[in-house]
């Protein structure tokens, strides 16, 4: 007997077979059992996610002898016709070669005549997109009201060719494509069954190589078995694949972490034996970022990684969350910028040297100094970090940015800028623990400030202040309520809480200390009634004063009523602007 191929023997027979689409299924169960059948379907997704074997096992359904239910016998004649391809009431066509209006006429021409056998004459179509649009138009009127035996099960790869007057007349469902984390351990039950040998990792790499395709990761399985004489194994899969152990993926990311061009020269030398798509080898690369990101971030590998887990571990360890997040940007730019390069390898290479070239500052508004507990005021330059490779004096491991990663990646892109220092540029960094102190020290320490200002100063203080942007709308929309000594209540208007963020609070505080040179601690409450005389509101009412003020000079202006009375005219008091008493006439 000839042998079948696992997609052909292990399609499934019924819906509890079926791997996913729990979202169709359902739906389609229960309209079953409860007889509420609509008269056109239309099953979408990629291929290989079970699109015609979800019409099959309808048709089966809707046609088993012992009733119309979700769950068929399978031993009826019915049933098993249909399962061997043979039921004369299920007529199957493929579109794509019978794209031409008489075909679909010659098909539509038999709709009025009853089953032969069936309860249901049943017309699966599958690729419908690929019909003419004089198809579509002849197919339209019999979908739209066909007879009460006829049933119609549509199925395409891409919905968006279809007309919307097919779409319109049809019940839609989306089936998904298959994630590593189910296609996994149902590769390996079936290989069980099979009684064949196998390593997981080997079926690790034929479920992601199926891209989400049950059929596709069932068609390589057979491709792998006769591969492997009898047996999966990791190597052997990867050579057929035409791919690589993530182990030579460890080694490229070792020699990148430990800052040795040569090596990773060499790692990428030792991949180009393999003839491998660069493309797939960066974003293999990427998801190796991704995964430790996700350890760093939860402390957890994901379900389904191809990765090992204790080299997870150690990378997200060794190497900085803010290094992972600036070479998976740069992996992302540079993998969009790919088709342009002379040649793939050429640009993996670059894009591998910006990850050396490029790192990310490690700053902090606060650097510890001093006795224990003490720290550097804010409003002093804090010196800068470069961070270094793993085991390097001056490592940063495991701290976070303050300034985000994507700045930082953007300007590996274009060009150097504040987050991101070549490391070209001669940046000097402390050797020693007692030299960092040292240098902190040097920093100047204001002295805790002597205050005695006055609520009704705040407008006058705050013109004084050498502050923009965010933090001086926060000051414009606060009161004064005290100031003694070095700290600052300052009572914000509620309607304009949204300026109340760290950040902007941290930047008034610091202005406040050099205004008054000394360091200053600031506070920030919101009243349960909104406070009056705000710099806002005293500004606002003084252009209103203003501005009424020229109103009424135009009014009484002797010359203006002339002209008023004169051609029955009205003053337009919208146009009318203060002059800047300065402003020279």
């Amino acid at each position: 007997m000839s042998y079948e191929a696992l997609a052909r023997r292990w399609r499934p027979r019924r819906f509890e077979d079926m791997l996913g689409q729990e979202h169709v299924l359902r739906a389609l169960s229960n309209a079953l059992d409860q007889d509420r059948l609509h008269h056109a379907y239309l099953f979408t997704g990629t291929r290989g996610v079970g699109k015609t074997t979800i019409a099959r096992i309808f048709a089966k359904s809707l046609n088993c002898e012992k009733g119309v239910s979700a769950t068929p016998c399978g031993e009826c004649s019915a049933c098993k016709q249909v399962d061997d391809g043979r039921f004369l009431d299920l007529i199957e066509v493929d579109a794509a070669s019978r794209t031409g209006v008489d075909d679909t006429r010659e098909l539509l021409d038999n709709v009025a005549y009853a089953p032969s056998s069936g309860r249901y004459k049943v017309y699966l179509i599958d690729e419908v997109h690929m019909f003419s649009k004089s198809s579509f138009n002849a197919l339209l009127k019999t979908l739209e009201e066909p007879p009460p035996h006829v049933k119609f099960l549509l199925a395409t790869t891409d919905p968006q060719k279809l007309p919307i007057t097919v779409l319109s007349r049809c019940l839609q469902f989306n089936l998904k494509e298959m994630p590593d984390q189910l296609l996994r351990p149902y590769l390996s039950r079936l290989l069980d069954s099979e009684k064949v040998t196998y390593e997981e990792q080997a079926v690790a790499h034929v479920a992601q190589a199926a891209d989400g395709s049950v059929r596709d990761a069932l068609s390589l399985l057979d491709q792998a078995i006769a591969y492997g004489q009898g047996a999966i194994k990791s190597a052997e899969v990867e050579a057929m694949l035409g791919r690589f152990s993530p182990s030579r993926l460890y080694d490229v990311l070792d020699a990148v972490a430990a800052d040795k061009p040569d090596q990773v020269f060499k790692q990428v030398e030792e991949l180009a034996a393999y003839v491998p798509d660069y493309n797939y080898v960066l974003g293999e690369l990427l998801s190796l970022l991704h995964q430790i990101a996700t350890v760093q971030t939860i402390d957890s590998v994901q379900q389904g990684s191809v990765h090992d887990e204790k080299r997870l571990q150690k990378f997200a360890k060794d190497i900085s969350p803010q290094d992972v997040q600036l070479w998976y940007q740069i992996g992302i730019t540079g993998r969009r910028d790919m088709p342009y390069a002379p040649n793939q390898r050429q640009a993996l290479e670059m894009i591998l040297i910006r990850m050396l070239a490029f790192k990310p500052f490690v700053e902090s508004a606060q650097v510890a100094s001093g006795p224990a507990g003490a720290v550097q005021p804010a409003s002093s330059p804090a010196p800068r970090a470069v961070t270094t490779a793993p085991g390097a004096p001056g490592r940063a491991t495991g701290q976070a940015p303050a300034a985000p990663v994507a700045a930082a990646a953007s300007a590996a892109e274009n060009a150097p800028r504040e987050q991101v220092s070549p490391k070209s540029q001669p940046v000097r960094q402390p050797e020693t623990a007692a030299e960092a102190r040292s240098t902190e020290e040097e920093q100047p320490q204001l002295p805790p400030a002597k205050l005695k200002w006055k609520p009704e100063q705040w407008r006058q203080i705050l013109s004084e202040i050498e502050v923009s942007g965010m933090p001086l709308q926060l000051g414009r929309n606060c009161i004064l309520h005290s100031a003694s000594k070095d700290q600052v209540h300052l009572h914000l208007d509620p309607e304009y809480e949204t300026l109340g963020s760290p950040r902007s609070k941290e930047r008034l505080r610091e202005k406040m200390s050099l205004y008054a040179q000394g360091e200053v601690q600031l506070k920030v409450t919101i009243p349960e009634n909104a406070p009056q005389g705000t710099p806002a509101m005293l500004d606002k009412q003084a252009e209103e004063d203003k501005l009424n003020e020229a109103r009424s000079s135009i009014a009484d202006d002797p010359v203006v009523a002339e002209i008023v009375a004169k051609f029955d005219a009205e003053v337009s008091t919208g146009s009318i602007r203060p002059v800047d008493d300065q402003t020279d006439t």
